[in-house]
């Protein structure tokens, strides 16, 4: 008990957060608005960072963000919320929506239309979990900054 309170309290808190949400789950504007969102976001960092974040970082952010927000624009109820966390080496990426059922991924298909948010976002990112939220979920994706490939991105294009 005592090693995860120390664990907890040695955990530093975000450099910078900033959150959306987007209630029209019916407008593909929301997809493009995270986006944006996300690179403006990420622009900031070096106002809490010693370097910018670079571009290929904010792109792979932004890739991460337009999936995980097109699930739950997809797939859940209401508003979602976007929410953005950056830490020194790594930004936190988490999507709250209202429904409370994890994503299901599919398994590697090249020959499937669709459907490969999921894969995509494990490809790219160093961790990818599904939370319970008092009002559904919360899905937190973690995505290396400092150019290291993450264990799931070695040796893949």
């Amino acid at each position: 008990m005592s090693d995860a309170i120390i664990a907890e309290c040695a955990a530093p808190g975000p450099l910078l957060s900033a959150s959306a949400v987007y209630d029209n789950a019916s407008d593909g504007g929301s997809i493009a608005s995270a986006r944006a969102f996300t690179a403006a976001f990420l622009s900031g960092a070096p106002s809490v960072r010693r370097e910018p974040v670079a571009g290929e970082c904010v792109e792979l952010a932004q890739l991460v963000v337009s999936e995980l927000v097109t699930n739950a624009v997809r797939h859940a109820f209401g508003s979602c919320r976007l929410l953005l966390e950056l830490r020194r080496d790594a930004l936190e990426i988490s999507v709250f929506d209202r429904v409370a059922a994890a994503p299901v991924p599919h398994g590697h298909d090249p020959r499937r239309i669709g459907q490969h948010g999921l894969e995509i976002v494990v490809a790219v990112c160093e961790s990818l979990s599904v939370e319970p939220d008092p009002e559904g979920k919360r899905v937190r994706a973690r995505l290396s900054l400092t150019g290291t490939p993450s264990p799931h991105r070695r040796g893949r294009v």
